[in-house]
């Protein structure tokens, strides 16, 4: 490499200085630290967000399933004449309504219908209303009872109608 011409090497200094001058220049307008706070504040906010929208789609599935299962007990609770009505017939003699009131039943208590069967048992005031009260010896114990009490799914929805016997 022979010698060079002095201008020429004045001008890549010159163009040596301008690059570096211009690389420091971009190295001072980008600030790592503000752009990685601008990223962090980005990631916290898509995080909150992502949060807010599972809390979302929970709050909806749970206000669904509420208004779901009100729905459910608002159709059950129609139908308990039907049931009172068929035991009515019954202790009326009126025969072939077993079936009929059997299925219907099962496809109550498959949704979570249950009756209150105080026959013979201590008086619970928290499942059975007394209206008639007869004497007897021990504790109050259900001696008959006047309209059936039903359960929907562990609620109390109706309480059974007795008399008390104690």
């Amino acid at each position: 490499m022979g010698d060079q011409d002095p201008k020429v090497a004045e001008v890549e200094a010159t163009a040596d200085a301008a690059v570096d001058e211009a690389a420091a220049a971009v190295q001072g307008d980008i600030d790592v630290a503000k752009i990685a706070r601008e990223r962090d504040e980005y990631l916290d906010a898509l995080k909150r967000l992502q949060a807010d929208f599972e809390n979302y789609k929970k709050r909806i599935l749970k206000q669904q399933t509420e208004h779901l299962e009100r729905a459910a007990e608002s159709l059950v609770e129609k139908l308990l004449p039907v049931l009172d009505t068929f035991d009515l017939a019954r202790a009326h003699g009126g025969d072939g309504l077993d079936q009929v009131q059997g299925q219907l039943m099962a496809a109550l208590e498959k949704e979570g219908l249950e009756r209150i069967d105080p026959l013979g048992k201590p008086f619970d005031p928290n499942e059975s209303e007394a209206v008639a009260h007869e004497d007897g010896d021990g504790g109050p114990v259900v001696s008959d009872v006047m309209r059936t009490g039903y359960r929907f799914k562990g609620k109390l929805l109706r309480p059974a109608m007795v008399k008390v016997k104690g």
